[in-house]
């Protein structure tokens, strides 16, 4: 058994997604959260950037004593898997558990994935199924206002923006007649209502942030490495940033309260 935490970040509140996921999956561990709210959007930002900004939340996880590490970024995944080859302890993001989550969902072998400019660009889902099931067809599609979107708390279900954005975005998709669908980016799940009503019951959606939650589980569980069971599991959150809607937005990614728990970290510094 190991009773460290287990380390988790993002850009800004998309991960919490993940989060989600494993308090409910392993409710006996601790979790630390880092979002880089004062540098959100990574999905805009050069390779290098990206790069730089992935090691410096790392370094911050690491200084918590974490036993493993979850990028829960589709960016940093797709831009910048070797800084999470390269820890001193197990770290993995969530293209390789979402891609083979979206192979063995697909029927008619043509997957929509969307993402940031980054992540899409990158071509990183689309190596990953190809490597797995060369027969599928991949779409991709850029969405970079639907993180914006996401952290300004603009995805109730009556919201016409979000609904007329998601239209614009996954129109494309749907006219090449997809079945299953990678949210590639965290923040994405906040938007399904608007997706699953723009798409239809008909196409499978997978989560990245689900899928990577998952996989940590079961590394976890590999290892011999989960947390005593009669531990009680807690969540910190820290940030680059605290905004003033960032406890809100907060809530209704974790379907609670999280603003007690809420600290700042000066990520420059690292």
């Amino acid at each position: 058994m190991d009773n460290r935490p287990i380390g988790v970040f993002d850009s800004g509140l998309g991960g919490l997604t993940a989060v989600r996921r494993l308090e409910k999956l392993l409710p006996q561990e601790r979790i630390v959260y880092f979002g880089d709210t004062g540098r959100v959007p990574y999905g805009n930002r050069g390779e290098d950037v990206i790069t730089r900004y992935a090691a410096q939340d790392c370094r911050f996880l690491l200084s918590q004593d974490v036993k493993m590490i979850i990028a829960a970024c589709g960016t940093v995944s797709s831009v910048a898997p070797q800084v999470l080859t390269s820890l001193p302890v197990p770290g993995f993001g969530v293209v390789e558990p979402t891609a083979k989550a979206a192979v063995a969902a697909t029927k008619n072998g043509k997957i929509g994935i969307i993402g940031t400019a980054a992540t899409v660009k990158s071509g990183s889902y689309a190596k990953a199924i190809a490597a797995l099931a060369p027969e599928v067809t991949v779409f991709g599609r850029e969405c970079p206002l639907f993180v914006p979107l996401v952290e300004n708390g603009w995805i109730g279900e009556d919201d016409a923006v979000a609904a007329l954005t998601v239209e614009r975005y996954l129109q494309p998709l749907k006219e090449q007649g997809i079945d299953t669908l990678i949210l590639g980016c965290t923040h994405f799940p906040l938007l399904i209502p608007h997706i699953r009503a723009y798409l239809g019951e008909g196409v499978a959606l997978i989560s990245a942030g689900d899928e990577a939650a998952k996989a940590c589980a079961t590394a976890l569980a590999e290892a011999d490495a989960l947390a005593d069971p009669s531990q009680t599991g807690e969540t910190a959150f820290y940030v680059s940033d605290k905004s003033q809607n960032f406890a809100a937005v907060a809530e209704i990614f974790l379907g609670r309260p999280a603003a007690e728990h809420i600290h700042r970290v000066d990520i420059d510094s690292l």
